[in-house]
């Protein structure tokens, strides 16, 4: 349930009813708003008396939350959450473009793929250091080294970098380079991994298992949010169905309806969603119409030499062009580039 406090209800009042929610067992989770502060409680399986919590000085009153995800739905944060990175706000009025190489080759094609996100209008170089593959045989990353190199792009452009995490004991290695820590859909219900990026709290981006619903997308956030990082981005990069003329098949809807039901900035990944560059455009369209806080575009200055999901990849000069087409459809409904 979430207790919802007076306007104006004080500091003391608010640490007492966080006192008795404690002394139930349970766990009180603080949201601050503009007017009032809402409390989440996170019960231990027991149920529990409202009413006494309810007579208690400054409450206003509480609400049963019948969904199972508590701290990721909007009844416990009716205002969206916004996930600061070095001066970037992901969840505001401003979209923010996460682009660059499916996998970190060299400093050459690194370099090369940052600069052209950086003048083409992104705002983050995503690119992978370790790649779970489908087969052993694929390119598997370049590991801590791709991570260096990371980190030396990151310092040449100012652009803060994303990177995927695959198990909880890389997270410390992987957080002393990323600015953002990815988990992959082959990992969202690795909630091993999900307890050790809530507990780096640093900045997670959280994509959709290829074969996972909105409620247990939202149930692995619950794994992070409960170590108290409120600092999580859901990313809808398409679901696998029966359709093979793409990829995967890029849920638009989960868009709105993530917005509906939590609080949590939404990126969409088209580039995985489709697996082919020519769809990358009109989807990436569609996604930010559709309201979400951002992209997620693989770039690479020569995908027909990429050791990684070439098919998939804009050159440069197609990432600019992008750019540019998508100013009117943003500025159509209240964003900005």
């Amino acid at each position: 349930m979430i207790v919802v406090m007076k306007q104006g209800a004080t500091r003391a009042q608010v640490a007492n009813v966080t006192a008795r929610i404690e002394q139930l067992g349970c766990r009180a989770h603080l949201s601050e708003g503009e007017e009032r502060t809402i409390i989440g409680v996170i019960g231990n399986g027991r149920p529990i008396d409202r009413e006494p919590i309810e007579r208690m000085d400054g409450v206003e009153r509480t609400v049963p939350i019948l969904r199972p995800f508590k701290l990721a739905s909007r009844d416990f944060h009716p205002q969206d959450t916004l996930v600061s990175i070095n001066g970037l706000a992901i969840g505001g009025r401003q979209l923010i473009v996460m682009a660059g190489p499916c996998a970190v080759e060299s400093r050459e094609q690194l370099l090369e793929a940052a600069r052209a996100v950086k003048s083409g209008g992104g705002h983050v170089l995503r690119g992978g250091a370790f790649k779970p593959r489908t087969s052993p045989y694929s390119f598997q990353g370049l590991g801590e080294e791709g991570l260096r190199l990371l980190a030396a792009v990151r310092e040449e452009t100012g652009l803060p970098i994303v990177t995927e995490v695959m198990e909880p004991q890389m997270v410390p290695l992987v957080t002393t380079y990323a600015d953002i820590l990815q988990i992959g859909a082959r990992n969202m219900q690795n909630y091993a991994l999900l307890h050790a990026v809530g507990e780096a709290q640093r900045p997670v981006l959280l994509k959709r298992g290829m074969m996972s619903t909105i409620e247990e997308l939202l149930m692995a956030a619950e794994y992070i949010l409960s170590h108290g990082n409120d600092r999580v981005i859901l990313c809808e990069r398409g679901i696998r169905t029966f359709e093979q003329y793409t990829r995967n098949t890029l849920d638009i809807s989960a868009v709105p309806l993530l917005k509906q039901l939590s609080h949590l900035p939404v990126v969409v990944d088209p580039s995985h969603g489709t697996g082919k560059w020519e769809l990358v455009e009109p989807v990436s369209r569609a996604a930010v119409a559709a309201g979400a806080d951002g992209l997620l575009i693989e770039v690479h200055p020569h995908p027909e030499q990429a050791l990684s999901d070439g098919a998939q990849s804009l050159k440069p000069t197609r990432f600019a062009d992008m750019m540019r087409g998508l100013q009117p459809i943003a500025e159509a409904v209240g964003r900005t580039l």
